[in-house]
């Protein structure tokens, strides 16, 4: 049985096979350089957030090819040189990894991650850099739009039972936690990355029990300090509400008080308005309601146009899978390779406009007004360029339509690309996740709300300087036949 915790095979074999070749033709130490980015924003969103760089870290500094692995790669069709499988043995990461922090407001065609490597190295960090950036951040993505949607409402995280097995569920919980939910009721997250955890109880409870009003004060006896009832198993307002109507009232009389009801089906519009009017009779106006049911942030949204009553949202499938844009589409491209000592870029074309790559190393910069610390644009240089961080006066402008432009002057170019690894050593000290969580808050306060809205968004500007845009140029036409 494998080892599940060696993620060193995380990977395509087609990663492998490359490195077998560079080692059979004697270039495994030829440096190169890639890019990760996405080339479109998911769910017609005006933003992504970014997130994994924590799983990255850990998968990078853990790399290591033990004889498990060894034995594994031996037995493979390819027939892998014996010394090939010896150099596997010592192999560790020794380039350089720079990556946007974790909570980053982030958009297409950017550097999110740069890796600087021998090209060995480099390939076979390719597939599991992919896998963690695109789903995390795609699950960011989703559960700040459904923050985005309700400001101040609870919010919890309840897809456990849907995610694509457990890792996904585990890391998608840290995901939405980053990006504003509030709790998670997946136990082994919370133990493991510290959010909170929430649940109540299930269908099955009340079903075990002779009768809905006995589940329900034996539930209130067993934990009487979280008393969140869930009031749809049979009538959700002739049998349900009455019921945890009675069990709060008894609780009063003992000096406690219940935390909330849970609506899991039905017209929650309609039953959360009866059921608040009902609470509030009864002189319960501190119990909250809470709603579940395949809820996602187009539902919540209509829910609240229709003046619904809840409190707290659980949001379950429609978040932990995305379903309604359940990939990414992240990419990792190489951009620069070495010859004769010196870096060359390189450029990949494609017959879709939007696969042509940006060759060269390069910068991103967010270009922040000084008088009023919003984000005017993000600012894609070649590395070496330093005209923003110089404060130049600089033209913006969309290079599909040229006629659209701004000027850009009085702001500071704070650099996104943050160094993990310096020479295969970690240097970046990765942030307690409140830390992540408080920084993407505040991220979001840096943009103006018509970039961030849920509905028809404003295009947030993504710019190439001269030369990085003349370089894409020159090599487009030199590699056309």
């Amino acid at each position: 049985m494998a080892t599940y915790d060696n993620l060193t095979l995380h990977t395509d074999k087609y990663q492998i096979n490359m490195m077998y070749a560079h080692w059979i033709h004697g270039t495994t130490d030829n440096k190169a350089v890639f890019e990760v980015f996405f080339r479109k924003l998911p769910f017609g969103n005006g933003y992504a957030v970014f997130a994994g760089l924590q799983r990255i870290v850990e998968y990078v500094r853990s790399l290591s090819f033990n004889e498990e692995v060894i034995e594994y790669l031996r037995e493979q069709e390819e027939d892998y040189a014996p010394a090939f499988l010896e150099k596997l043995q010592s192999f560790r990461f020794t380039g350089n990894l720079c990556s946007v922090e974790e909570g980053t407001i982030v958009f297409p065609n950017e550097p999110l991650i740069r890796v600087e490597a021998s090209v060995f190295e480099a390939q076979l960090l390719e597939t599991a850099i992919l896998n963690f950036m695109n789903f995390q951040t795609l699950i960011a993505t989703k559960a700040s739009r459904i923050r985005q949607v309700a400001p101040k409402d609870i919010l919890m995280e309840f897809g456990t039972r849907r995610a694509q097995e457990a890792d996904a569920a585990i890391w998608g919980a840290r995901a939405a936690y980053i990006a504003g939910f509030d709790s998670t009721s997946n136990m082994r997250a919370g133990m493991l990355f510290g959010i909170p955890t929430k649940g109540t109880h299930a269908h099955a409870w009340v079903q075990d029990h002779d009768s809905e009003e006995e589940a329900f004060f034996r539930y209130a006896a067993a934990l009487p300090n979280q008393v969140t009832l869930l009031v749809d198993t049979y009538d959700t307002l002739k049998s349900g509400v009455p019921h945890a109507i009675k069990v709060a009232k008894a609780m009063e009389a003992q000096g406690k008080r219940m935390s909330g009801i849970r609506l899991d089906s039905g017209d929650l519009a309609y039953l959360s308005k009866t059921a608040r009017a009902m609470l509030d009779e009864a002189g319960l106006p501190y119990v909250k309601i809470v709603a579940s049911n395949d809820l996602d942030e187009n539902i919540i949204f209509n829910l609240k146009a229709q003046d619904c009553q809840i409190d707290s949202w659980g949001v379950g499938t429609q978040l932990i899978t995305a379903a309604d844009q359940p990939a990414l589409g992240g990419v990792y491209k190489l951009v620069a390779r070495e010859k004769d000592g010196e870096y060359v870029p390189v450029i990949k074309i494609s017959g879709n406009p939007e696969k042509v790559t940006t060759p060269g190393l390069k910068e991103v910069y967010r270009l922040m007004n000084r008088r009023n610390g919003m984000a005017e644009a993000d600012y894609i240089v070649l590395s070496g360029d330093t005209e923003a961080l110089e404060g130049r006066k600089l033209k913006l402008f969309d290079k599909l339509h040229p006629y659209l432009y701004k000027y850009v002057e009085d702001y500071e170019a704070v650099p996104l690309l943050k160094p993990i690894f310096i020479g295969g050593e970690q240097v970046y000290e990765l942030p307690e996740l409140d830390q992540i969580r408080a920084y993407h808050a505040k991220q979001l306060k840096m943009f103006w709300p018509e970039y961030l809205r849920k509905l028809n968004p404003a295009a947030y500007l993504v710019d190439l300087s001269p030369q990085a845009w003349q370089l894409k140029m020159d090599l487009i036409h030199a590699n056309k036949m």
